[in-house]
Formats: C-alpha cells, sequence, structure tokens
C-alpha cells in the first residue's frame, strides 16, 4: 500500500474541527507550519511522517521508522502468532520503542518475510513508500542467502539458477539467480556444501524448491544482505537497531547486474 497523502486544510480542518475558511485564515496569518516551514497553500500535501504544528504547537510529528533484526530460527516473520515467538515480540523485548511505543509498534510492517527456519536480515518499517520501491522487482534490489546443503554442488547448479527455472504450479519462471559455490568438500567433523545466492525474487520458498529441482535438500538458509544494505556482523542474533540515513537510502545503490 503506498503511503497516503491529505491535503493541508484537510487535516487542520479534521483535527483542530474548524471550518476550511476558518483554515484559510490561519494560513493568511502565518500561523501553520509543515516540517518547520510555513505554509502558505490550502491544498498542499501532506502525509504521516509531514510534521504540523499550529501557532509552535504540534499537531503531527510521526517518526519513519527503519529497523533492521537479526533473525534467529524459530521466530516467526509475523505481528501476532498464538504459537511461535514473532519479530515484533522481540523488539518489544529489547525495549526499541519510545513511550508513544505501541502505536509505533502496530504501524509496522515486515519487509520480505523470511520463513520460521531462516535466519539473517530482516527490515520492519512504518513506511510504505520504502518496503514497496524495496521489494518491487521493478527495481531489481538483490537480496543475498548463505545456503548450507546437503549434498555436494556442481557446476550444474550455476547454469540452472542462471537461466531461471520454470514453475508449474505458479507457471512462471524464475528471474535470473547468481549462484556461487563457497564451500564443497567432505570434512572430518561436518561436511560443508556451502552457496551464496544472489536474486531479486521472494517467491514462495523459492530457493529451496530450485535447490529441490537437484533433489539436494536445503538444510540452513540465512538472508545476508538486501541490496547495499548487510546484516550488521555486531548485532547479536535476536537483537535489533535502527538503521542509519545512510543506509535507509544507501541500500538502493546495489542491484543486480545481470
Amino acid at each position: 500500500m503506498s503511503l497516503s497523502t491529505a491535503r493541508l486544510d484537510r487535516f487542520i480542518s479534521e483535527h483542530c474541527n474548524v471550518s476550511r475558511r476558518a483554515v484559510r485564515l490561519m494560513l493568511a496569518k502565518k500561523r501553520i507550519a509543515v516540517d518547520t516551514i510555513i505554509a502558505d497553500d490550502i491544498g498542499q500535501r501532506i502525509d504521516k511522517f509531514s510534521k504540523i504544528t499550529l501557532d509552535g504547537h504540534i499537531l503531527q510529528d510521526n517518526r519513519a521508522l527503519y529497523i533492521m533484526l537479526n533473525k534467529p530460527i524459530g521466530v516467526v516473520s509475523a505481528t501476532i502468532d498464538k504459537q511461535h515467538k514473532t519479530v515484533i515480540d522481540l523488539l518489544v523485548e529489547q525495549n526499541l520503542f519510545s513511550d508513544s511505543g505501541n502505536e509505533e509498534k502496530d504501524n509496522l510492517h515486515i519487509v520480505g518475510r523470511l520463513d520460521l527456519n531462516t535466519s539473517g536480515l530482516l527490515l520492519l518499517t512504518n513506511d510504505s513508500r520504502w518496503s514497496e520501491r524495496l521489494m518491487s522487482p521493478e527495481h531489481k534490489v538483490e537480496k543475498c542467502y548463505q545456503v548450507t546443503l546437503q549434498n555436494p554442488l556442481t557446476d550444474d547448479y550455476q547454469s540452472a539458477f542462471a537461466q531461471g527455472m520454470y514453475f508449474e504450479f505458479e507457471n512462471i519462471t524464475t528471474k535470473p539467480a547468481k549462484l556461487t559455490i563457497m564451500s564443497n568438500f567432505v570434512g572430518q567433523q561436518a561436511n560443508q556444501y556451502i552457496a551464496e545466492v544472489k536474486l531479486i525474487e521472494g517467491r514462495y520458498h523459492q530457493i529451496k524448491r530450485m535447490f529441490g529441482r537437484f533433489r539436494n535438500p536445503v538444510i540452513g538458509l540465512h538472508r545476508q544482505a538486501i541490496g547495499n544494505l548487510f546484516l550488521d556482523e555486531n548485532l547479536p542474533v535476536g537483537q535489533s537497531r535502527f538503521l542509519t540515513d545512510d543506509e535507509v537510502l544507501g541500500i538502493f545503490t546495489t542491484t543486480v547486474t545481470n
């Protein structure tokens, strides 16, 4: 859902329970400011992140939230779940929110869900414009995963992922994905069959289904990066932090080069 906008005069009229004619008079007297700038246009568009003041008193001042979470296995990407702990539960436990935390928490949505048994980088926000851009195939923002497999890998995997695979159920062919073999040997303690996969889609269990074509079960799946944003290596499993301004904007600078 796109971030909705409204007319400034309608917002002031409804918020202060005054007529729009009265709002025009307020504007003429330079009593209203939007994002610290005196407003003079009754038709000015505002959104939920616009800071609105009247005579210096704040009518609206919502902050945009952008959160990185190091998601553990066994936690669901949901806001409410009766059986499992949710990612929202983790944020609450960490006391990430301000005094108005309940409202902030309720307005969050998850950007690119990870299933119960997948770990790694998960993003949450209340800015739908940002999340739409991030998840839209049109913008080709790359997602990078480390995949641990049950069986060895061959070069055939790389060409199959690069060509795309046809999924009969959805009647679609996946967009090209890049597979790099990171480890492919039998160790004394444990076998190490690890691949890095980069893709721009998020089809239902896509990576597991693609490896399923080779009858090679995925036994570990971890998201390392989205676009130019990598999971903070200093962020413990289950913990979260707010993104910096540079991270919020910089995430879009790395895209698929196929």
